[in-house]
């Protein structure tokens, strides 16, 4: 290969998104972003060999997605007997419909031909506004031709916004399984303002699998039973149940910080909960990111359900000096009733719920990431010291303590039970400092959700947004007794070196 490091060039920095509307004199450039990744495009190392000054252009028409590419440079590599340039379209063909490279003025001619009533495809779902504007989410399925040549067109994004994402197979005998949600900006035209334009701001697609119930108690059933149905010709395979899992979340940078992620998450969540035939709503392989913004909207609803407010700790349980700790710490059948109703799978729900019960401790124990006399309170609560000390917490009572260590206890029963397998590995001792890291951990990350809860529920009020879209306001994780000091383990996972094994949170 060639020595001379000019002839490489970053693919992430070389490509360019754009997403343009027609002008008068071609096309108007509305907003730019750059790919976070392209090492499942251009390989692990993201660069790209045979140019000097490369720029590799994808224009995306703002409403219809329709794609346009445009490669650039000032200088080519001359092709060797050993190496060539890389033939960049050949690459991008792999991830962008045909029409993608087309000229230039045939790209600009088709966008003016779009008619000025063009609406998304699919079904609108509903509409929502906040300050900066109004926005419409549409849901359809890939057998229909106008969804399927919508998603066909931005399949490329996965690519770009999720770390090993592949794109959907169009042409899988299943299809039909995936359901599609789009996310627009809905914009009234200059000048006339009974008419819209849609710009695309996000998308999200979602898989059914279908799940077998194990049958009823009073049924005769013996462990060797295989769960089988018969159908007719005429039958429904949509109203088999089944588990809906996300699989694809992006919101696109110029419509990122603006809250739109987590109410595209509702309302997917919202539309699922009263679709009869899914048990549960999963996630595929969600990052930390998403893994945050999900906490919070599943907070924010439960939060307002009587049956989540109604699990609560039971105080009258004791503590044993040894041995495991107890399992009816809150009200089991209660517990899986409401986990049920509201279709969260268990490590979720029991997480949201953990978080809840942490913000409903006694104030003289409630964990807290500091308060303003601690040196890094700024840092970590985003809150100034400027005002002074706060009022002194209260001290806790013996009754409070108890309280604080059965939540404490039901935490790590989840953690133990998660990491039974990596646990087992080790002595007991070890086991026991390695179960305290990952519990330290989760302390610290609830607590720090909580505050972003209250800092929500407060940029809500002031957005003036109705009640039913504010996170519901919980006791300051901010100012809790029980200050905690950020942890090794931020992404709450510990590492278990002499054994090879790892412990984790079990956040998924």
């Amino acid at each position: 290969m060639s020595g001379d490091d000019d002839w490489w060039t970053s693919s992430n920095e070389a490509l360019l998104v754009s997403l343009v509307t027609p002008s008068d004199t071609g096309v108007k450039t509305l907003d730019t972003f750059h790919p976070e990744y392209t090492n499942n495009i251009f390989g692990e190392k993201e660069q790209i060999f045979g140019y000097k000054g490369l720029r590799i252009n994808l224009q995306y028409n703002a409403s219809d997605m329709l794609p346009n590419l445009k490669v650039s440079y000032k200088k080519k590599y001359q092709p060797t007997a050993d190496e060539e340039a890389l033939d960049i379209n050949e690459v991008l063909s792999e991830f962008l419909p045909e029409i993608a490279f087309q000229k230039q003025s045939d790209f600009e001619t088709r966008l003016k031909s779009i008619p000025d009533n063009w609406t998304p495809p699919g079904t609108l779902v509903t509409s929502f506004s906040n300050k900066d504007g109004e926005y419409q989410v549409y849901s359809g399925k890939i057998t229909d031709p106008a969804v399927k040549q919508l998603l066909n067109r931005i399949q490329i994004l996965v690519p770009f916004f999720v770390d090993g994402g592949t794109p959907i197979d169009m042409e899988d005998p299943e299809v039909d399984r995936w359901t599609i949600y789009f996310l627009y900006n809905k914009r009234p035209l200059p000048n006339q303002p009974d008419k819209f334009s849609y710009h695309f701001a996000g998308y999200s697609t979602l898989y059914r699998y279908y799940a077998f119930q194990p049958p009823a108690e009073s049924e005769s059933k013996t462990p060797t039973d295989t769960p089988t149905f018969s159908v007719d010709g005429d039958f429904d395979l949509d109203t088999l149940p089944c588990r809906t899992r996300i699989s694809q979340f992006i919101i696109i940078p110029p419509f990122q910080q603006k809250g739109l992620g987590s109410r595209l998450y509702s309302i997917i969540y919202q539309q699922y909960l009263k679709h009869e035939p899914t048990i549960e709503l999963t996630v595929e392989d969600p990052n930390e990111a998403f893994d945050d913004m999900r906490d919070l909207a599943d907070l924010a609803f439960l939060s307002k359900q009587p049956e989540f407010r109604a699990l609560k700790i039971d105080t009258s349980v004791e503590i044993p000096e040894e041995g495991k700790a107890p399992n009816n710490i809150v009200d089991q059948a209660a517990w899986e009733a409401c986990r049920k109703k509201f279709k969260i799978v268990p490590r979720q729900f029991a997480r949201v719920l953990e978080m809840y019960l942490m913000s409903q401790l006694p104030e003289s124990v409630r964990p807290g990431l500091g308060a303003p006399e601690d040196e890094d309170y700024e840092e970590q609560s985003g809150r100034s010291k400027s005002k002074g000390k706060e009022k002194a917490l209260p001290k806790p009572t013996p009754e409070d303590e108890h309280t604080y260590r059965l939540w404490m206890m039901l935490v790590k029963r989840r953690l133990y039970v998660h990491n039974r397998d990596a646990l087992g590995q080790l002595e007991l001792k070890e086991r026991r400092e390695e179960l305290a890291k990952v519990f330290a951990g989760v302390e610290f990350d609830y607590a720090r959700l909580l505050i972003k809860a209250e800092e929500q529920s407060k940029l809500a009020q002031a957005d003036g947004e109705t009640a039913s879209d504010q996170v519901p306001a919980t006791p300051s994780a901010a100012n809790g007794k029980r200050k905690l000091n950020e942890v090794e383990q931020t992404e709450e996972t510990a590492a278990v070196s002499s054994k090879k094994a790892k412990v984790e949170s079990g956040n998924a």
